[in-house]
């Protein structure tokens, strides 16, 4: 069996990177992890080829070799899919589909033979039985939330590396919160499961000897879900790990109790842990409330979020605007609370009902339901008719990212951030796409870039003050550039 693994093209997002990348010489910013484990489910028999859109091209030679085509990709990823799934179509090949894009929206894609959904660990073995049988139905679905034991390593073999700037591996799924607008629960479970230590060790073994020295994603929707096992068992371990291996670096996504427990931050941050990214989503108490974001409920969050940076964590965030709640007003405090916090990276959306969450179903009683949530958070559009309306809506969104992403303020937070920063212990030399990238900063934003006065200024500020961190204040120049672009392109 020829199978063709396809991972379709991400539409140019905050998170895709897509201008930043070019500065390090990367096509993507990560492989595709969901495809790679699903190839190691795969029997060994099989002959694989994974081809992903985001690096490359789908050729005619790509669909003539093949027998069957595997398609996998997020909500956000819907447009590329569908084109790709018309190719594989009109190939003459059998395709299967899974992952989140088809798990939430299966009853959209007619024209795919075969939906393999929910984890692969508990459908992917019933469809290949009934395949090899000759029996294979047209739909696989489970219910249960399987034990991550059997989870088999990620096939590295099928891509080319060099291509990423990052890579991402899996310690856990499900979240013990249950936000009103997240379908993380709803896909995996409020109760947390982890691979064992041995196995995350095994993993990073193979891809470092695949080459890979760089960074790492956690890709976990909530690492710190159980923070026992972190402190007792994988921290420890991932901190034995490293010594002797340079440039290894971890980021993760953490929910914003990581502030309460100073000694998880510290074992992180020891660990090689040097970004956590955090649904902040609003300061106001209000909306908190109504979307069951407890966790987030009766802190002071700007607080927390300078305890996380001081111990040597950097806070990426996530905000939302459009919550029932939300007055006018709430434009200019998301604007003050995102300047004060030092939240360099800060990814602003208007609020959006996945299927599958209570505010979708909430939202369908109500009869305020638009249609399926695109997962595009620069889209500056929603699936549920806001209590603010539209426009004013919208143009207060504008307002948020028009000022956040201005230099003058996009630099100032850099600035905020790089005072609160602790220092990092372990002390990398740069590696050569890091000495490229600068150089590339240099001529891009210091010389015809219309933020250079913003960019040596803070150069020279941080030559002077923190000198250590130099690597860290050219890669947030970088990244700043790329999201003013996408807001240039995008947010009108």
């Amino acid at each position: 069996m020829n199978a063709l693994l396809l991972y379709p093209e991400f539409p140019d997002t905050f998170w895709s990177f897509k201008h930043a990348l070019p500065f390090v010489g990367k096509k993507a910013s990560f492989p595709p992890l969901g495809l790679l484990t699903v190839a190691g489910m795969l029997p060994a028999d099989w002959n694989l080829r994974l081809v992903d859109l985001n690096v490359g091209q789908l050729r005619e030679a790509d669909l003539a070799w093949a027998d069957t085509a595997w398609v996998g990709g997020m909500v956000i990823q819907e447009a590329s899919a569908r084109d790709v799934i018309a190719r594989c179509k009109g190939a003459g090949l059998t395709v299967v589909g899974g992952g989140p894009l088809f798990t939430m929206e299966p009853e959209s894609f007619d024209e795919v033979d075969h939906l393999v959904l929910n984890e692969a660990e508990v459908t992917l073995p019933p469809f290949l039985a009934d395949l090899a049988a000759g029996r294979a139905r047209r739909s696989y679905t489970s219910d249960a939330f399987p034990d991550m034991a059997g989870t088999p390593d990620p096939r590295w073999d099928l891509v080319d590396l060099k291509r990423y700037y990052s890579v991402g591996i899996q310690y856990s799924r499900g979240c013990p919160f249950n936000c009103d607008f997240c379908n993380v629960t709803s896909l995996f479970g409020r109760r947390v499961r982890t691979k064992r230590t041995e196995q995350m060790l095994a993993e990073l073994d193979g891809l470092y000897a695949c080459g890979w020295h760089g960074r790492v994603f956690f890709v976990d929707d909530n690492f710190i879900g159980n923070k026992r096992l972190l402190k007792t068992d994988l921290l420890p371990a991932l901190i034995n790990w490293r010594k002797g291996k340079r440039g290894v670096t971890f980021h993760t996504e953490a929910s914003i109790n990581l502030a309460d427990d100073a000694e998880l931050m510290d074992l992180m941050a020891e660990a090689g842990f040097d970004t956590v990214f955090v649904g902040i989503e609003t300061p106001d108490e209000g909306a908190l409330a109504e979307c069951s974001k407890g966790q987030n409920e009766h802190r002071d969050l700007v607080a927390d979020v300078k305890r996380i940076q001081r111990a040597g964590l950097q806070v990426q965030g996530g905000f939302i605007v459009g919550f029932d709640s939300d007055l006018p007003s709430i434009f200019r405090r998301q604007i003050d609370f995102i300047q004060r916090s030092g939240i360099v990276t800060a990814m602003v959306g208007i609020l959006q009902a996945p299927k599958g969450t209570r505010l979708y179903q909430r939202m369908e009683r109500e009869g305020r339901l638009l249609g399926i949530s695109s997962g595009d958070n620069v889209e500056g559009t929603t699936n549920i008719v806001p209590t603010m309306g539209f426009d004013r809506l919208y143009a207060g969104y504008k307002e948020i990212l028009q000022h956040i992403y201005a230099p003058r303020h996009y630099y100032a937070r850099v600035k905020t951030l790089l005072r609160e920063h602790r220092t990092p212990r372990v002390r990398c030399l740069p590696s050569r796409a890091e000495i490229a990238a600068f150089f590339r900063s240099i001529y891009r934003l210091g010389i015809v870039g219309r933020e250079r006065v913003h960019y040596w200024k803070l150069m020279l500020w941080t030559f002077l003050r923190r000198p250590r961190l130099v690597p860290l204040a050219v890669t947030l120049a970088i990244t700043g550039y790329h999201f003013r672009k996408v807001c240039e392109l995008r947010v009108r």
